[in-house]
């Protein structure tokens, strides 16, 4: 009523001339708004108001958005909170994604940073794609984590291996079950702390608690979801209030303390005898770049953050799913066992120049990785620009995440995707190494995982080892098919259930 009492008191003229700025103000928006609403943007289900569609995300995110993506397609667009996301769930999305927008997509949409000291060093390992980050990740890829380097560290997996196996030699005599799960995650825990930390493995052992512990809270938090992640500007309050900022706080501060006596240590020791870690290079890194010692020890951090819980975490826990099928599928195990013992003959242990003639052993491990990817999805990604993938529009700022998991359970690619079938690689040329789409346990392109050379190293050691020397019995009263697949979602994706078997030592001389 008050906007029809101005407009009658206006002269015919200035009418005129609010009438022609009102229609020219609408043709402006018509004409900027009709491509967005030209778009084609992948489908997806109804968004609720505020939530999005977090109401549907269950407490294994990979298997709820897995079922999404079976009813809207292998792009799947949701809203998690305020932020825009979409999943990819097939082969040909992944290509189009990793190999052609990779430089597109491979800065990390923000995560809460739970106070000042994650703030500092706890997200270098996921900061946006720049000149630093590119020098960081050089230095791991050529000197760490390349393939020289990683064969530099072969006396050590094979000794810790070793060590792993008299531990089950002197239980075996029992006949009582052992926590393989357990005894997994020690073997992932010392191999990276020597490789990585130039630690002794005296001193590991001794504290394996501690490390244990440090682990598994940083590998929970850090694949824990905070609100502040999907609202942005009240989400903080949701994790003063639930005390999640609190436990990160704490986590990060026993992490922050780790670290520091771990770098203290290099520093005073800089004339120790053996090859250089990873601690070694990048303080070399940070005298030859003058760096502040803040901004040095920051650098190291933010590399031992990723080293630390993400080396350890998914390497246990693609040992521990490869037990469990093989404990489940006999036959597969029998037929890996034979190949192992036929071809290495009167030996104590499986050394990893063996690993090459164990053609059955790698399928066994690639199949384990097709079935169960330690990181479930890969690490999110953000649209920088605007780009399409399989006909469909993503926006800028879009959270995109690659599910692996259902890549791994694709129908169009796997005949019977649920069954652990390791022959299915016979004279297939689909590996694992981030070349092919259909198997992505370690992602591709710029931001695939640099430590993929160390993690296949110790899984098929370790494996190799395990068939070798021992024959493995379910718990009395147990049947295959009495085994928990049960998984729980961290950092990467654990059996809920810690695996029991009771190993029996099995006599190589006869």
């Amino acid at each position: 009523m008050f906007s029809l009492q101005i407009l009658q008191s206006c002269p015919l003229p200035l009418l005129t001339l609010a009438v022609f700025i009102f229609i020219l103000n609408a043709a402006t928006k018509i004409i900027h708004q009709s491509p967005r609403r030209r778009r084609r943007l992948p489908p997806g289900p109804p968004a609720i108001p505020i939530i999005g569609n977090l109401h549907q995300i269950g407490e294994l995110p990979h298997r709820s958005l897995w079922k999404l993506s079976r009813k809207y397609g292998p792009l799947l667009r949701v809203k998690l909170g305020s932020v825009p996301t979409v999943v990819v769930s097939s082969p040909e999305a992944a290509r189009e994604l990793l190999k052609y927008h990779d430089l597109q997509t491979c800065t990390r949409p923000a995560i809460a940073r739970a106070s000042r000291l994650s703030y500092d060093f706890a997200d270098i390992g996921f900061s946006p794609y720049n000149d630093n980050w590119r020098e960081v990740r050089k230095i791991c890829i050529l000197g760490l984590l390349s393939v020289k380097r990683v064969q530099s560290f072969r006396y050590i997996r094979e000794e810790e291996v070793e060590s792993l196996v008299e531990t089950l030699s002197r239980h075996s005599v029992s006949g009582k079950p052992v926590n393989l799960s357990e005894k997994l995650m020690s073997l992932a825990i010392t191999m990276i702390f020597r490789a990585g930390l130039g630690m002794s493995s005296h001193g590991i052992k001794k504290n394996i608690e501690r490390f244990r512990g440090l682990v598994d809270e940083g590998g929970t938090i850090l694949g824990r979801s905070s609100a502040a992640d999907f609202f942005p500007y009240v989400g903080w309050i949701v994790d003063w209030v639930t005390g999640l900022h609190r436990r990160r706080e704490k986590c990060f501060h026993d992490l922050d303390e780790f670290y520091d006596d771990t770098i203290r240590n290099h520093i005073q020791n800089k004339n120790k005898e053996g090859p250089e870690d990873i601690i070694d290079l990048m303080l070399n890194m940070g005298r030859e770049q003058q760096l502040e010692v803040g901004d040095e020890w920051n650098h190291i951090k933010g590399v031992l953050m990723n080293l630390v819980l993400a080396g350890t975490d998914t390497s246990a826990s693609a040992l521990t799913w490869g037990m469990t099928e093989l404990i489940r599928n006999p036959r597969v195990m029998k037929k890996a066992q034979t190949e192992i013992r036929n071809r290495i003959k009167n030996e104590g242990m499986i050394k990893e120049e063996d690993l090459e003639k164990l053609e059955y052993l790698k399928m066994v491990v690639k199949e384990t990785f097709r079935l169960h990817p330690p990181g479930a999805a890969l690490i999110p990604r953000k649209a920088m620009s605007e780009f399409k993938i399989c006909g469909y529009d993503i926006n800028p700022k879009t959270r995109i995440e690659v599910n692996v998991w259902a890549i791994g359970r694709d129908p169009s690619v796997w005949k019977d995707p649920e069954e652990f079938f390791p022959e299915r690689f016979i004279q297939n040329e689909i590996d694992l190494k981030g070349q092919h789409f259909e198997l992505l346990p370690f992602g591709g392109g710029r931001r695939g995982c640099p430590g993929i050379h160390m993690g296949l190293s110790l899984v098929e050691l370790g494996l190799a080892n395990l068939l070798y020397c021992f024959d493995w019995k379910l718990p009395e009263g147990m049947t295959k098919d009495d085994v928990d697949i049960e998984e729980v979602f961290s950092l990467s994706v654990h059996k809920k259930v810690p695996l029991q078997l009771v190993p029996v030592k099995y006599n190589n001389s006869s």
